[in-house]
């Protein structure tokens, strides 16, 4: 395994304009730096805030290390918790999701409030302080109707995101929307290379047939392309903004998130077979059903598309150094019928069919990677300067952590 100086070595020493040393692909040693300095350390995307209507209704979500129960409280609010019991540890939600009044550790039921206050722990003597031994609370925040979170002990700012965040999603009334459908799949890639692969459609003509039928190829339409962006934007982000629909391609400093309105191809409105909405009760405000989709990604962990008719979040969690799992959820809106304002299958086939293409073009780019022929190759300038950005991003990330910096000058 490699030290930290020598991936800091790696990343300052890249060739830019290409795809990344091998290691970084594949070394447990980075994998582990990824965890520490930034899976553990940034705001995660968890669940739809809907997921989770219900006083008690709660969901598991767990990232490598660390498992995380998100419940909603008897105030209605959305709180966050380390899954682990503070007598002796023990898991408290064994179910990936569910309901009940209180969190009960099922070894020896010490029990805790939704708002994560011990309320009872039997036999513990007269000097026991339940208020020192509640829940360990972790970072939550419900954005616009979506549901952030952060491990770290002090959370990186966050306000300018979820300013732009709740005016980008105001026309998306993901409040009043359900989870239609979810779908789990693990992709044999580490986690750069499923970003990376979502950063660029310089695959899609030859791998995503369903997909390309309403997506548009052309790089410039989302920012992605280094001769900046198309023309044809700017007619599509004037008509919805003139209806209230925030549409300008924006993207963070830093570069850890954007979002961008793009147009679908000719008059589609949805992603669907044949480019007509998925769903005629629709989770938006729009006064038309061609508002395209409002696309948004917020590094590590989610990238996701709001439409006129429905919206679609994905969620990315690294498993291992070759192994990250992919979660995508169907919004629609909370009063919708399934087989009456929609039907199922029409509505996700497009992005099932993607995301099965997507898995194997990825587990064949880290096969590729893990042999010793390997070598960074160029990347297109005109089709995967998303790419470039998420690698800086990336690189940048890592190299400004002091830790790095010391341990490659003591050794």
């Amino acid at each position: 395994m490699l030290h930290d100086a020598d991936i800091l070595a790696l990343l300052t020493n890249r060739r830019p304009g290409h795809s990344l040393p091998r290691e970084l692909y594949t070394d447990p040693a980075v994998f582990r730096m990824d965890l520490d300095r930034i899976w553990y350390k940034r705001w995660l995307f968890a669940i739809p805030a809907c997921e989770i209507p219900k006083t008690g209704n709660y969901v598991v979500h767990n990232v490598v290390d660390h498992t995380v129960i998100i419940v909603r409280g008897d105030d209605g609010t959305i709180r966050a918790f380390h899954n682990t019991c503070r007598h002796r540890g023990s898991v408290l939600c064994k179910g990936e999701k569910g309901s009940r009044p209180k969190i009960v550790c099922p070894y020896h039921q010490w029990t805790y409030g939704l708002d994560g206050a011990l309320i009872w722990a039997r036999d513990m003597g007269a000097d026991f302080d339940r208020k020192q031994h509640g829940l360990r609370p972790v970072h939550c925040r419900e954005v616009a109707g979506l549901v952030y979170i952060c491990l770290a002990e002090t959370a990186p700012p966050f306000e300018d995101f979820v300013g732009e965040a709740a005016r980008y999603l105001a026309p998306h009334d993901l409040v009043n929307s359900k989870v239609a459908h979810q779908s789990t799949i693990v992709e044999k890639g580490n986690w750069k290379l499923v970003w990376e692969n979502n950063r660029e459609c310089y695959h899609c003509a030859g791998n995503h047939p369903a997909l390309c039928r309403t997506f548009p190829e052309d790089a410039r339409l989302i920012g992605n392309s280094g001769s900046g962006l198309a023309s044809e934007l700017d007619a599509h982000r004037d008509r919805c903004e003139a209806v209230g629909a925030p549409s300008e391609f924006r993207i963070s400093p830093d570069g850890v998130w954007r979002f961008v309105r793009m147009p679908l191809l000719g008059a589609a409105e949805s992603y669907t077979m044949d480019g007509k909405a998925a769903v005629t009760k629709p989770n938006s405000s729009f006064p038309f059903r061609n508002a395209g989709a409002l696309l948004k990604f917020l590094y590590p962990s989610t990238w996701n598309h709001f439409l006129g008719d429905h919206s679609i979040v994905f969620r990315v969690t690294p498993i291992s150094p070759t192994e990250t799992e992919v979660t995508t959820k169907w919004l629609v809106h909370k009063d919708a019928v399934e087989g009456q304002d929609y039907d199922l299958t029409r509505l996700t086939e497009v992005w099932i069919a993607t995301n099965a293409e997507d898995r194997t073009v990825v587990e064949d780019n880290q096969r590729g990677i893990l042999s010793p022929g390997y070598e960074p190759g160029p990347l297109s300038s005109d089709h995967e300067a998303g790419i470039a950005q998420f690698q800086d991003w990336y690189a940048a990330t890592l190299t400004g952590v002091p830790a790095l910096r010391d341990a490659m000058a003591a050794e």
